[in-house]
């Protein structure tokens, strides 16, 4: 898909952040846009942003998490605009805790988000990609902590390696097909957006850190955010106009990628002696 003008595009999580990017960018390009969220208002002013544009928007509130949900939107993002080229299930949330203290509740959450989110987007869109009788994209978010593991992040790290493992199968699958079809699974790594300052971070985390909280826990890894997501937004659809498998966002994402590819067991001692160095 080398050319998104008069394309449709769908992007879950578009309020904010790279969600946001995504739409502004893909506006840009003349791609129309099927938008959700939870957030009302973050959602509206996303879409008075893309006023300027000579494109179609429709917005909805929906609840990644619910299937019946995300299949009725699909439905009705195919009736308002005809066609559907590109899927980005973006929507995602973020949870600190230890494996010992995370509750079971705490688990289901972000699964049904980070996860099942993906899972009922692509499943719920992808009958529409393959009808349009045209190049069609599924671009699923994955992680950096869908490559590489981290303390504290078991939640997280557990969702997102659940990403990678889905859209890689797809990919394959898709591949064998033969179609028009075709997947992308994104791995950012620090990006500029509000997933951090929203995330649910357990006491726990205090517990393990020692003197830090998670509150300083949580500064200290934001400073350590490098890319915009305007960057971020740029380098997905690059990806996607090389078809690419596999997006890494961010130099930090290419050197622990790099780091786990050659450290795949030791990797681990590193994180913990860095773990321990952030926490000081």
């Amino acid at each position: 898909m080398k050319n998104l003008t008069n394309k449709v595009a769908v992007i879950t999580g578009a309020a904010s952040g790279i969600g946001q990017a995504l739409a502004l960018a893909l506006a840009k390009e003349g791609c129309h846009l099927a938008l959700s969220d939870l957030d009302s208002d973050g959602l509206k002013a996303t879409k008075e942003q893309l006023n300027q544009y000579p494109i179609t928007v429709t917005t909805a509130i929906v609840n990644v998490a619910d299937k019946e949900a995300m299949h009725q939107w699909a439905s009705q993002v195919a009736k308002d605009h005809k066609k559907i080229h590109l899927v980005f299930n973006n929507a995602g949330v973020a949870m600190g805790g230890t494996v010992a203290e995370t509750t079971y509740e705490d688990y289901q959450w972000i699964l049904d988000i980070n996860l099942w989110g993906v899972v009922y987007g692509t499943k719920a869109f992808l009958p529409y990609l393959k009808q349009t009788g045209e190049s069609a994209h599924i671009i699923n978010i994955s992680s950096v902590f869908g490559l590489f593991s981290q303390p504290t992040q078991s939640g997280y790290n557990m969702s997102k390696f659940a990403v990678r493992g889905f859209t890689e199968s797809l990919r394959q699958e898709l591949d064998l097909d033969e179609g028009r079809v075709s997947a992308t699974c994104v791995h950012p790594g620090g990006i500029k957006t509000n997933i951090a300052r929203n995330a649910k971070m357990a006491k726990s985390i205090e517990n393990l850190t020692g003197d830090a909280s998670a509150e300083q826990m949580r500064n200290k890894f934001e400073s350590f955010f490098l890319t915009t997501p305007e960057q971020a937004a740029q380098a997905i659809l690059h990806g996607v106009k090389k078809n690419k498998r596999r997006v890494l966002i961010g130099p930090d994402a290419r050197v622990l990628d790099i780091m786990q590819r050659l450290l795949p067991g030791k990797y681990q001692t590193l994180v913990c002696q860095s773990f321990k160095w952030a926490s000081a």
